[in-house]
C-alpha cells in the first residue's frame, strides 16, 4: 500500500490486517497486473473505437465509447489512490489525457483526496463531493432552486442533470481560481485545455464528430458515473455508517472497478480495485454490521425507489443540530433517510 494511505486504513480486526498483507505480497497484487492490463485495454479500446468509427458506426461505436470513457474515469480514481505504481507523478501520466473531457485530473485528485477524510463525510462545509447543504444555504435558496435540487436527488435527475451542474461548477471554480491568481489551479486548467485541444483536433480528423462525441458519448459517460455515486454516502453519526455497500451485478462491478463496495474502499483506500471484492467477501457480515445496514442489493433497487422520487439529501442534520432544530444525540441518519428503503440481508 502507498505509505500516504497506510495511516488512514481502518481494519476490521488484526486477522484482516494479516490477511491483506499476505495478499499484497502475491505477484498478482504486488505487480499490479490487473491495473496494467486495465490501462492497456482502456487506452486501446478508446483510441481504437474512435479511429475505427467509420467501420463501427454509431450503433456499435457509441455504446462502446461510452463504456471506455466511463471506464477511464474509474481508472483515474484508481490512479489517484496510488496504483499501479508507488510514484504519483508516474500514475498521473496515465490520468492526464482528457479522454473524459470535463475535468483536469489534478482538480479531481485534490478534491477526491479531501473527500476521503471520513470524519467529514457528507458535511457540506468540508466534503467537496457531498450533496447536502447547511441550514443557512437551504434557507437562501429560491423555491425554484429547491425544486431543481430535489429533481437532482432523483436517480433520473442525477443522471440527466447532474453532469451539467458539475461541469458548470467546475468551470466556474476554475475561472474564479485563475481570476484570484491561483497559479496551481490555473496551471491544471491550462494543461488540460492544451491536451484537450490536441485530442479534439485529432478527433476532428476521424469519422467521429467532436460535437457528437461531447453530447452523445462524453456527457452520457459522466451520467453513468452518477449512478454509482447516487447514494454512496448518507449522513450518520458514525463515520463508518456513512458509506454504502452495494452488492451490484458483475457488469457494474467491472465498470466501476468494485467501488460499489464503497465502505471497504473508504476503510482501506489503498487496496487495489481487484482486491475490494475479495476483502469484502472475506468479512461480508462484519462489513454489513459496520455500516449499520446501509446495504443495497444492486443499482436496480435505487432505480425502483428513487427513479422519480427524491432521496432526502437536503439539509445536513449536523447543520440542524447546530441551529438547535434537532437534538445532537442519537443516530442522525434516522431523521434524514426515513424514506430510504435499504435492505439488510
Amino acid at each position: 500500500m502507498p505509505s500516504s494511505e497506510k495511516s488512514t486504513a481502518s481494519y476490521l480486526h488484526d486477522g484482516q490486517r494479516v490477511r491483506i498483507r499476505q495478499w499484497s505480497q502475491s505477484p498478482y497484487w504486488r505487480l499490479e497486473l490487473p491495473t496494467w492490463g486495465l490501462i492497456a485495454i482502456v487506452y486501446a479500446g478508446w483510441f481504437g473505437t474512435v479511429s475505427q468509427w467509420n467501420v463501427l458506426g454509431p450503433w456499435i461505436g457509441t455504446p462502446l465509447l461510452i463504456w471506455f470513457t466511463t471506464w477511464y474515469m474509474s481508472l483515474q480514481h484508481e490512479l489517484i489512490h496510488g496504483h499501479p505504481t508507488r510514484w504519483p507523478r508516474v500514475n498521473q501520466l496515465f490520468g492526464l489525457p482528457p479522454l473524459a473531457v470535463w475535468y483536469p485530473y489534478g482538480l479531481y485528485r485534490d478534491s477526491h483526496l479531501r473527500h476521503h477524510r471520513d470524519e467529514h463525510l457528507t458535511d457540506p462545509r468540508e466534503d467537496p463531493e457531498g450533496y447536502y447543504f447547511s441550514a443557512d444555504q437551504w434557507r437562501g435558496f429560491s423555491p425554484w432552486l429547491r425544486r431543481v435540487i430535489q429533481f437532482r436527488n432523483t436517480l433520473v435527475g442525477r443522471v440527466l442533470m447532474g453532469p451539467a451542474l458539475d461541469i458548470y461548477a467546475a468551470l466556474r471554480g476554475g475561472a474564479a481560481a485563475m481570476l484570484n491568481g491561483d497559479r496551481r489551479a490555473g496551471a491544471m486548467w491550462l494543461v488540460h485545455a492544451a491536451l484537450l485541444t490536441v485530442l479534439l483536433g485529432w478527433m476532428s480528423g476521424t469519422a467521429l464528430g467532436v460535437g457528437y462525441f461531447l453530447l452523445a458519448v462524453s456527457y452520457p459517460a459522466l451520467g453513468l458515473t452518477k449512478i454509482r455515486s447516487f447514494m454512496e454516502h448518507r449522513a450518520a453519526d458514525d463515520p463508518q455508517a456513512r458509506s454504502v455497500i452495494n452488492e451490484a451485478a458483475w457488469p457494474w462491478r467491472l465498470l466501476f472497478l468494485n467501488l460499489n463496495y464503497h465502505l471497504v474502499h473508504h476503510d482501506l483506500p489503498a487496496v487495489p480495485w481487484y482486491g475490494l471484492r475479495q476483502v469484502y467477501l472475506a468479512d461480508r457480515t462484519a462489513y454489513q454490521q459496520r455500516t449499520r445496514g446501509f446495504v443495497v442489493q444492486g443499482y436496480a433497487e435505487w432505480l425502483g425507489a428513487f427513479a422519480f422520487t427524491p432521496a432526502e439529501i437536503e439539509i445536513h442534520p449536523l447543520s440542524l443540530a447546530e441551529k438547535g432544530l434537532i437534538k445532537e444525540s442519537g443516530p442522525v441518519h434516522d431523521d434524514l433517510t426515513a424514506n430510504v428503503r435499504y435492505q439488510s440481508p
